[in-house]
C-alpha cells in the first residue's frame, strides 16, 4: 500500500500572483469574492458561506458585505468566473465579499490546515499590494515635487524667451553702412 502524501506547504502553496488577480476594489475597499475564496480553500461556496453564517458575530460590515445587484453584474461582466453558466452553477444569492480583516477571520471559522496556509498566502498578497500602493504614492509625491520645481523654473524660462524674442524681433536701425561705395552706373 503506497504511503499517504502529507499535506506540506509545497502541496498547498498558492501563488501570490493568483491571489492578487482575485483581489478587487469595491466600494473603495480591497476585497475577495466568496467563490474565489472557497476555491482557494478547497471547499464549496455554500459551505464557506454556511460557516460564515454560523459565526456572523465575527464578521461585521467592515469585514464582509453582500454585493448589490449592479455590483455583482459589473463584476460578472469583468470576470466570467463569478457566476459561471452551466447546469446547477447559477447563484441564487448575491455574492459576499471579504475585506482583508474578513479573510483573516475566515481562518478561525474554517479550521483546516489548508485554510491556514491559504490565509497566510492571502495575507502576504494583501501586504504586497499595500507595499506597491505605498511605493506608487512615494513616486507620485516625487513626481509632483519635480513638476513644482519645473513650474518655478518655467517662470524664468518665459522671461529668457521673452527677452530673446525682443532681441530677434527688434527692427534694425537705419545706420549708414560702412565701407566703400562704388558707382555701378559708370
Amino acid at each position: 500500500m503506497p504511503a499517504k502524501k502529507s499535506l506540506t506547504s509545497k502541496n498547498l502553496a498558492v501563488p501570490v500572483t493568483l491571489i492578487e488577480r482575485r483581489i478587487y476594489l469595491i466600494r473603495g475597499q480591497k476585497v475577495m469574492i466568496d467563490s474565489d475564496l472557497a476555491e482557494l480553500y478547497g471547499v464549496e461556496t455554500k459551505i464557506l458561506n454556511r460557516a460564515v453564517r454560523r459565526n456572523l458575530e465575527r464578521f461585521p460590515e467592515d469585514f464582509m458585505f453582500q454585493l448589490k445587484k449592479d455590483e455583482a453584474e459589473s463584476l460578472r461582466i469583468q470576470i466570467a468566473t463569478l457566476m459561471p453558466s452551466g447546469r446547477g452553477k447559477h447563484r441564487k444569492y448575491l455574492p459576499y465579499v471579504f475585506t482583508e480583516q474578513g479573510v483573516a477571520m475566515l481562518s478561525s471559522v474554517l479550521n483546516s490546515k489548508r485554510a491556514i496556509e491559504v490565509n497566510i498566502a492571502i495575507m502576504r498578497a494583501f501586504m504586497k499590494l499595500r507595499q506597491m500602493l505605498e511605493s506608487n504614492e512615494q513616486l507620485n509625491r516625487r513626481f509632483i515635487a519635480v513638476i513644482r520645481k519645473l513650474s518655478e523654473h518655467d517662470k524664468y524660462f518665459t522671461v529668457v524667451f521673452d527677452e530673446l524674442k525682443k532681441l530677434t524681433t527688434q527692427p534694425t536701425s537705419s545706420r549708414r553702412q560702412i565701407g566703400f561705395k562704388t558707382n555701378e552706373k559708370e
